[in-house]
């Protein structure tokens, strides 16, 4: 048995110029890092009354098996292509407990959960996900892009979420059936899912990022 001792690296934060009344906490795909996203905050065009804070977090260092065991930055270990046949729950189960005390963070800082929005692209989506669905905190929402919802992951849907759910129809990545069977599986739970699909791979797109900008607007 292999035990994987995952270690966060410091989150990368950009701050607005007063107190922070909102938190948005992006979280990243596998083998990036948290300036994955930094450059989509001016591309939102969110206007400076709103003061949010963006928090970027860094995944621990590991090996990924379908990697040939190579060590990267991921949240949990991918086993192979199929990324619902087998799943490394207890490394989401992990990263999702690193999450939540993120969560715990802001809200010592003064942001109330209400105002505190989780985020994730692909991998980093299925922590923002499982993370929201393992807390009765009244979070502001959830945006899952590009992700899907691993089945064998223990959730209970304890609050209704508001969820921004966007995927391109030509990934190869994560298949857009495991997106859409992650939606069907959310609005199952009562959550009210705002589903957008685009042309285009593993990836994020211009139109996307406009539909989130006034998800955001509307939400957060």
């Amino acid at each position: 048995m292999r035990i994987i001792v995952m270690e966060y690296p410091p989150c990368l934060e950009i701050n607005p110029d007063g107190p922070a009344n909102g938190t948005v906490i992006w979280l990243h795909g596998l083998g990036a890092d948290g300036n994955d996203f930094v450059p989509i905050i001016p591309e939102l065009r969110l206007p400076a009354d709103r003061q949010l804070r963006f928090v970027f977090p860094n995944a621990p260092a590991i090996p990924v098996t379908v990697n040939s065991g190579y060590v990267m930055p991921a949240w949990y270990d991918i086993y192979g292509m199929d990324l619902l046949s087998k799943i490394d729950v207890d490394g989401i189960l992990r990263s999702t407990d690193y999450l939540l005390k993120l969560v715990e963070k802001e809200i010592e800082r003064g942001v109330a959960p209400e105002n505190i929005l989780l985020a994730g692209f692909s991998q980093g989506g299925v922590i923002a996900l499982v993370a929201a669905l393992r807390t009765d905190l009244p979070l502001a929402g959830i945006m899952a892009l590009s992700t899907y919802l691993p089945r064998t992951v223990p959730v209970e849907s304890p609050v209704p979420r508001r969820i921004f759910q966007a995927h391109g129809r030509m990934d190869d990545v994560v298949p857009w059936q495991a997106a859409a069977d992650a939606r069907r599986r959310l609005e199952g739970m009562g959550h009210e899912v705002s589903w957008h699909e685009y042309d285009m791979a593993h990836a994020v797109c211009a139109e996307e990022i406009a539909d989130i900008r006034e998800w955001l607007l509307g939400n957060l």
